[in-house]
């Protein structure tokens, strides 16, 4: 079974002392099971934002450890900054990202909070899907009043912390955890003033101002960056398929342009998933009527497209969190070398088999079918048939990119039927967990192939069409003539 996987962010009040910001990323790094993905620490807001991943355990361990470093580095009474916070560490949110669930998320938030509050005797309060309670549920809502008015709400019953005493700790505040799912933290940068990036960040988020903003799932504030010299609509999107990240830009740079204000590029503060950016590139690939193919090549056109390299680089393998991991989909077969793969199909074997043959040949016929399409789309000799190839490339691409895991998969299926047939059964209840096993096993092994004839069959329509067979026809009768001449030329 894969390895479960959680995302952690944890916000620390401190971005200003480098040495205190390496200090707490040390001992997330030092945690055995961690894996530290991004540090991103700001001088204007004073507050560093940190990305780790681990098994569920693990995580929960590098949270604890990085909070007692901070408990003895932070001094709240003494901080000033642009973001609004709480304590010390101000909010510490818990992502599943592979093989666990946000209720596993929501209990490691819960064994988080609890261990943080009874090791530092400091208040923790539960937020979005770990908290069940409407009024204290967002983090703006337990975050209003901000560290300078913890004290008195602390003081009042329906402020009770989840976990630890109902007292004032001055030099840390108090911390917010849950478990939510991925947030993307993006900020469009204006050559404006503070009020001006707030006017516009009340329009655009979900909660707006008199009546509600354009932007679903959007929390937003505008602030200055001295540091940049330039103002910001910082924003969090709460769920980038709701509202992507070329809507919140296009729709920030529409009110600024009301406002006859600059829009000099945007950020994403730490980590974001490979499919918000692809997302970008197909945006503006319709919009622009552009043909891009390639993944690395669609990274770069959203990345320039946002100007997400206007205040630093944007580091596609440093900011992207597939890249960052080092997500492998590639299985042993399809990585294997031809030779290796086809003498494993005669070896004395049932794996690979005829179902893994049939996804490497359709592969192969897709991408056949698509170096065609290449060959001839951009000659001016073959300009007239450009937007059939257009429409033909794109889709051969990606079945190409479909059916190339199914030559893996077909194997891993038929491997998982094999093994419950050799479940014990001398008992009825063996033979009643040998049945489920093997009618699971045997559905899998039949959705493989199914899945291989789903994604050929839409290929079809791109390979045999009255235009292709007419080029056929026409290329024929040529191919006829030249036969035909050089017959005569040897007669």
């Amino acid at each position: 079974m894969a390895d479960k996987v959680v995302e952690c962010v944890p916000n620390f009040s401190e971005g200003r002392r480098m040495d205190a910001v390496e200090a707490i990323a040390a001992a997330i790094r030092d945690t055995p099971g961690c894996s530290l993905l991004d540090v991103d620490p700001g001088a204007s807001t004073n507050r560093t934002v940190y990305t780790f991943v681990g098994q569920p355990v693990a995580v929960v361990k590098g949270a604890l450890n990085a909070a007692k470093v901070a408990f003895k580095l932070i001094d709240m009474s003494k901080h000033k900054g642009e973001h609004p916070r709480l304590g010390a560490l101000d909010v510490c949110p818990f992502v599943p990202v592979a093989n666990t669930t946000m209720a596993e998320c929501v209990r490691l938030s819960r064994d988080f909070a609890r261990e943080l509050a009874a090791e530092l005797g400091v208040p923790v309060f539960l937020y979005e899907c770990s908290q069940e309670a409407e009024h204290r549920k967002t983090l703006s809502q337990i975050r209003a009043g901000e560290y300078e008015g913890l004290e008195t709400k602390l003081a009042k019953p329906e402020w009770k912390p989840d976990f630890g005493p109902a007292e004032f700790v001055p030099s840390w505040g108090a911390t917010v955890a849950g478990g939510r799912s991925f947030l993307i933290a993006y900020n469009v940068n204006l050559l404006a003033t503070k009020q001006q990036a707030h006017r516009i960040a009340l329009l655009v988020r979900e909660k707006g101002r008199d009546q509600p903003g354009r932007l679903k799932a959007v929390k937003a504030l505008g602030w200055y960056l001295e540091e940049k010299d330039l103002a910001q609509i910082s924003m969090n999107l709460c769920d980038f398929e709701a509202t992507p990240l070329h809507v919140a830009f296009e729709e920030c740079s529409k009110h600024a342009q009301e406002l006859n204000l600059a829009v000099v590029g945007s950020e994403v503060v730490g980590l974001l998933p490979l499919r918000a950016l692809l997302m970008v590139a197909e945006h503006y690939i319709a919009k622009e009527n552009l043909f891009i193919l390639h993944e690395r090549q669609k990274v770069r056109l959203a990345v320039e497209r946002l100007g997400l390299s206007s205040l630093a680089e944007f580091k596609p393998e440093e900011k992207i969190i597939e890249y960052r991991m080092g997500t492998a989909e590639d299985g042993p077969l399809v990585s294997s070398s031809l030779r290796s793969f086809v003498e494993g199909l005669g070896a004395r074997s049932s794996t690979p088999g005829g179902g893994s043959a049939a996804a490497c040949m359709a592969s192969m016929g897709s991408a056949l079918a698509m170096m065609v399409g290449q060959l001839t789309f951009g000659y001016k000799k073959f300009e007239r048939l450009d937007s059939l190839m257009r429409s033909a490339i794109a889709p051969l691409h990606l079945a190409t990119q479909q059916l190339l895991p199914l030559v893996d998969r077909d194997t891993e299926a038929f491997t998982d039927f094999m093994d419950a047939l050799k479940l014990p059964q001398t008992t009825e209840e063996e033979k009643t967990k040998r049945k489920a096993a093997m009618e699971a096993g045997l559905k899998k092994a039949i959705a493989v192939p199914l899945e291989l004839m789903r994604v050929a069959r839409q290929c079809w329509p791109h390979m045999v069409t009255e235009e292709v067979e007419a080029i056929v026809k026409e290329s024929t009768e040529q191919c006829s003539k030249v036969l035909q001449l050089i017959s005569q030329r040897k007669d």
